[in-house]
């Protein structure tokens, strides 16, 4: 179906509705790269009006990606919860961002509605969103999750402590585990990305971190971030696996990229439940994510990549994962150029995933080729701490030696946490008051009994 809008007596036209939204989004390269953007801002002004008075429903009766030829889009519409879309189905996509903005738009009415948003509603009503109001609705919602500790509640910041080094060392990675632990990281998880992806590394590394949350009573679920087929090797040879990580991306063919389908997808979470970790809860998958990753493999279909990020949440949910993380900066310059791109995207992702239901983090991060720098990421640390954004990278010194890209450091969840007042996870508070550091991290060699 085609669509139009005149503006200063001008018509523009819009083949179909994947134009549309491409022509509507913000600046970014990676649409330019594709040959979709908007030509000039006057379209993308034009894109924007037609976009408001679209009804929400057309998004049920044009899916973007064949239902017959994508996964992830049967997973979407299959899924998709007529009843508890029912209050907002007469809005158009304007009317639901002024909603959304709205007091009537509580946090536990958001969360009662997520079920019935497709992840193509929530890109579309992004558009039409200022930065102001993508954080103003994102803070209502709180997406809580549980494993042996709580990640996503009001007053809480969580990290992930990324303790990763480029040749897989033990002892570094340890003192990197130490190091963050003392600076109160790592509540959200314990997460190392592996140099290897075998299988024996990945034992290695995951007994590593479980010898020291068990010598020191640590609350906390440890991850290693090899591809899902090998953490669920590890796992059949009796690793000690709390939470499988996997990339994923919003269309079947750019996860068949990755290596994966919903049904590896599937194995793995069933596996992970049934060994029975979590303490206090069963969210057991972690999920990252960026805008770009369809584009780089191919699989786009012609949609903008945020539309694209957004059909991955869709995926993700479904999982009921522990932790969602949109990795925002570190495809690189070829998907979002600069600072200004890569803070919109944060706070987009951020948006769309809250808004669908999903526990969002963010690594706040650039590679060092792009057109951004530190002050860009404290920008954006600051913008999604007010968005409430659930966790955040910690990183040692926010440079991580092995993928050599630039996030944020254990220092600065601290001083987010002072700015807003923001505790960390209420398990992870008790052992850090009850003194656990001051008992279990001896000055005299506190390596020696975890290392392998």
């Amino acid at each position: 179906m085609a669509y139009s809008h005149t503006l200063g007596g001008m018509v523009h036209r819009f083949e179909d509705l994947k134009t549309l939204l491409a022509r509507a989004s913000a600046p970014c390269s990676g649409n330019e790269l594709a040959g979709i953007a908007a030509a000039s801002a006057e379209q993308r002004v034009a894109a924007r009006m037609a976009l408001a008075d679209l009804p929400l429903k057309a998004f049920l009766a044009e899916p973007l990606v064949d239902y017959d030829g994508d996964e992830v889009t049967r997973l979407i519409l299959d899924e998709q919860h007529p009843a508890a879309f029912a209050p907002v189905s007469h809005l158009t996509v304007g009317e639901l961002r002024d909603w959304l903005l709205s007091e009537e738009a509580t946090g536990a009415v958001l969360s009662r509605l997520a079920p019935g948003f497709t992840p193509e509603m929530a890109a579309a009503v992004s558009k039409l969103m200022r930065a102001q109001d993508l954080i103003a609705v994102a803070s209502k919602i709180r997406v809580v999750t549980r494993f042996r500790t709580t990640v996503g509640l009001p007053g809480r910041l969580s990290t992930r402590l990324q303790p990763n080094h480029p040749t897989d060392d033990p002892a570094a990675i340890a003192a990197s585990i130490v190091d963050g632990l003392l600076l109160e990281s790592g509540d959200a998880v314990i997460g190392i990305n592996p140099v290897s992806d075998s299988v024996d590394s990945v034992v290695t590394l995951l007994t590593l971190v479980d010898r020291v949350r068990e010598a020191w009573g640590v609350p906390a679920q440890s991850c290693v971030l090899a591809h899902l087929t090998t953490q669920m090797e590890a796992l059949r040879r009796g690793a000690p696996v709390d939470l499988l990580f996997q990339s994923i991306a919003g269309t079947e063919a750019a996860n068949r990229s990755f290596g994966v389908n919903i049904s590896l997808l599937e194995e793995a979470w069933q596996a992970a439940r049934e060994l029975g970790r979590g303490t206090i809860g069963d969210n057991v998958m972690y999920f990252e994510t960026g805008q770009g990753s369809a584009l780089s493999a191919n699989s786009h279909h012609g949609l903008d990549q945020q539309t694209c990020e957004a059909r991955a949440y869709g995926l993700a949910r479904h999982f009921r994962p522990m932790l969602v993380n949109t990795v925002v900066g570190f495809i690189g310059p070829e998907y979002l150029y600069d600072g200004k791109q890569i803070i919109r995207a944060g706070l987009e992702d951020h948006f769309c995933g809250k808004l669908l239901g999903l526990p969002m983090g963010c690594d706040i991060c650039y590679t060092n080729h792009a057109e951004a720098d530190q002050d860009d990421m404290d920008v954006l640390l600051n913008l999604l701490g007010t968005a409430g954004v659930n966790y955040i990278m910690g990183v040692p010194g926010a440079d991580d030696i092995m993928l050599n890209y630039q996030s944020t450091s254990f220092h600065d969840a601290l001083a987010l946490r002072a700015l807003l007042g923001l505790r960390p996870a209420p398990e992870f508070e008790v052992w850090l008051r009850e003194g656990g550091l001051a008992r279990h991290l001896e000055l005299a060699s506190p390596l020696q009994a975890v290392l392998p």
